[in-house]
């Protein structure tokens, strides 16, 4: 009764809402990188932030690290976010940003095995048990608050162990996105040739831990092509409060069509931004408490708890804290070279105070960049924790976290 309960309470604050909620202005609404006109396109608009992958707070899963936390509420807000903003690139690449969520109808298989990697399980891949675990590699208890650039380094170490979608996240450092840099980690070979996507993404070899013939032919004809990108850009746009300098150029952010969102919201309040109207940006709020649900491998998902069917939140973009993660996805080489013309020319070169560079090379007196690799083994550390104090007992443990 309780899960029923949750699942309507969902819905209890009907969409149109939204509508008489909206301020009363001729300024178009931007999200993701679409555009409506509230005047003819009000339908579309609400279809277009209902789709979007909503995760919040879950209770009742099991306890992470086996003795750890079953509920992450108080705490994950901004892990959620990072999910958030993963799930949306991960929508574009396999079903396209003009996908839309219809609960009337039957979806696509793509979807659900999206939703799968998601689940507040320990052996889905961008759990919230996968992400809190990770980030003790970056300094972060389990339990404990994340800022947008912690989040985005957890995504960048996970997604190296999805051999199904085979993203490449590229984390920019010192607010500066170096081409050669990107272009490098994203051609380089994949590890998805070396073993067939499992429900997860994760590899699946034989019980020798041999990968089958089959696998290792493809290996070898498998050309070194471009593995889609999702490219994070942790900034600061400001000391306690965001510049007013920033706003217009943050705005044109949420144009590009290569917008995946941003990581941002107040102090200790994460909320994922996926647009604006006027001087209000538009975001989902994780926020809310739900049920876990409880899926086998492989079946569909109740999904209705997965999409924000409620009023979605707006605020003031003077209100929000200077400490943001932006977040682009390029599906091909072509569409990252498309979005480097957008950012030369709508955001370097009209403006005077840049929020961050653009440089064709990587910088001489940086370190030398070496791309992300998998290691050599067939979990993200989590599976070996029983108990969040026995995460460094042994030099192997750590270093399977920071990978």
């Amino acid at each position: 009764m309780e899960a029923v309960l949750a699942k309507y309470e969902n819905q209890i604050n009907a969409f149109s809402e939204f509508l008489e909620d909206l301020p009363d202005v001729d300024e178009p609404v931007w999200i993701l990188g679409a555009c409506y006109n509230l005047k003819t396109k009000k339908p579309e608009l609400l279809s277009d932030v209902r789709s979007r992958l909503w995760f919040t707070y879950r209770k009742k899963f099991s306890p992470i690290g086996g003795t750890g936390p079953s509920s992450d509420a108080g705490w994950g807000c901004m892990l959620r976010c990072g999910q958030m903003i993963l799930a949306q690139a991960l929508v574009c690449r396999h079903l396209g940003r003009d996908w839309r969520w219809d609960p009337e109808k039957r979806q696509p298989k793509e979807y659900h095995r999206i939703l799968h990697c998601f689940l507040d399980k320990k052996d889905s891949c961008y759990s919230i048990h996968q992400m809190a675990q990770m980030g003790v590699g970056e300094g972060k208890s389990v339990g404990e608050w994340y800022g947008p650039n912690t989040v985005a380094q957890v995504l960048k170490k996970l997604a190296l162990f999805d051999d199904w979608n085979t993203l490449a996240v590229y984390v920019s450092m010192d607010n500066t996105v170096v081409i050669e840099d990107i272009k490098k980690q994203c051609k380089q070979p994949g590890r998805e040739s070396r073993s067939r996507a499992g429900p997860c993404g994760r590899g699946e070899e034989q019980a020798s831990g041999q990968s089958c013939p089959e696998t290792l032919h493809l290996q070898s004809q498998r050309p070194l092509d471009w593995r889609p990108l999702l490219l994070v850009i942790p900034l600061r746009m400001g000391i306690n409060s965001i510049n007013p300098v920033y706003i217009q150029a943050f705005k044109e952010c949420f144009k590009m069509p290569q917008s995946c969102g941003v990581l941002g919201g107040k102090p200790n309040l994460a909320y994922y931004f996926i647009g604006f109207i006027d001087d209000e940006l538009i975001y989902l709020d994780p926020h809310t408490t739900q049920q876990a649900v409880d899926t086998e491998s492989g079946s569909s998902v109740d999904d209705q708890s997965y999409h924000c069917q409620r009023t979605p939140h707006r605020m003031k973009i003077t209100s929000l804290d200077p400490s943001v993660a932006l977040g682009f996805f390029c599906k091909s080489e072509e569409d990252f070279d498309s979005w480097c013309d957008l950012v030369q020319q709508e955001l370097l070169k009209k403006r005077n105070l840049r929020m961050f560079e653009l440089v064709e090379k990587h910088p001489s007196h940086w370190p030398p960049f070496v791309p992300p690799t998998k290691p050599d083994v067939q979990t993200t550390g989590a599976e070996f924790i029983e108990s969040p104090d026995k995460l460094f007992e042994s030099e192997e443990e750590f270093e399977i976290l920071n990978v």
